[in-house]
């Protein structure tokens, strides 16, 4: 979910148990769960990978997004108190220093900490797992877009929903999120 394995990266069991100090067994049932929720790939052969970056993929992954991420912040929003907006501020704070950083497993884990911290607010427990289901799916290609980021600058969304929220503007809300979570995804594809 955090980026720290690139796309298309094989994985052993003897390497997952390895590097979680745990036997095969809890290594292959935590495979087999990432495998049933899209968050690694099995291949016939048995290969056990994270997901190639693919277009379809991409536009699928970010089209859940767009759905579901706007409503949970809408839902959010008669929640956001001052010291919510506080919080937010300083997680994206946080995330501009991942970028001057270099640091891609820092910048994808605080920008869903922003995220996630605001979609608690929405208290929407079904929604907020799907959305997580989605991110589990996108934590290799979401370092790969940090890479495409170095290269092409913040897209500067945070803000906008940082305005949106302390004006409480609902509409302005879901469209600076929606563009958050899809903009940056269109930049890779190809």
């Amino acid at each position: 979910m955090h980026g720290e394995l690139p796309p298309g990266k094989a994985l052993t069991l003897r390497g997952i148990g390895a590097s979680f100090d745990v036997s095969m067994t809890p290594a292959r049932e935590a495979v087999r769960r990432l495998v049933a929720e899209g968050a690694l790939t099995l291949s016939a052969s048995g290969r056990v990978s994270t997901p190639e970056i693919t277009n379809e993929r991409i536009e699928e992954l970010a089209a859940i997004r767009a759905l579901l991420e706007p409503e949970l912040a809408s839902r959010a929003l008669p929640r956001a108190h001052p010291a919510l907006i506080d919080r937010l501020r300083s997680i994206n704070s946080t995330v501009d220093q991942m970028v001057v950083k270099r640091d891609a497993t820092g910048y994808v884990r605080s920008n869903l900490e922003f995220h996630r911290t605001l979609y608690l607010r929405a208290h929407a427990p079904a929604m907020l797992a799907m959305v997580e289901t989605a991110w589990l799916q996108l934590g290799p290609t979401m370092r790969q877009l940090y890479s495409s980021m170095q290269n092409a600058g913040r897209l500067g969304h945070h803000r906008e929903i940082l305005r949106a929220l302390t004006d409480a503007d609902e509409q302005a809300l879901q469209v600076a999120v929606r563009s958050d979570v899809t903009q940056g995804l269109r930049m890779l594809i190809v």
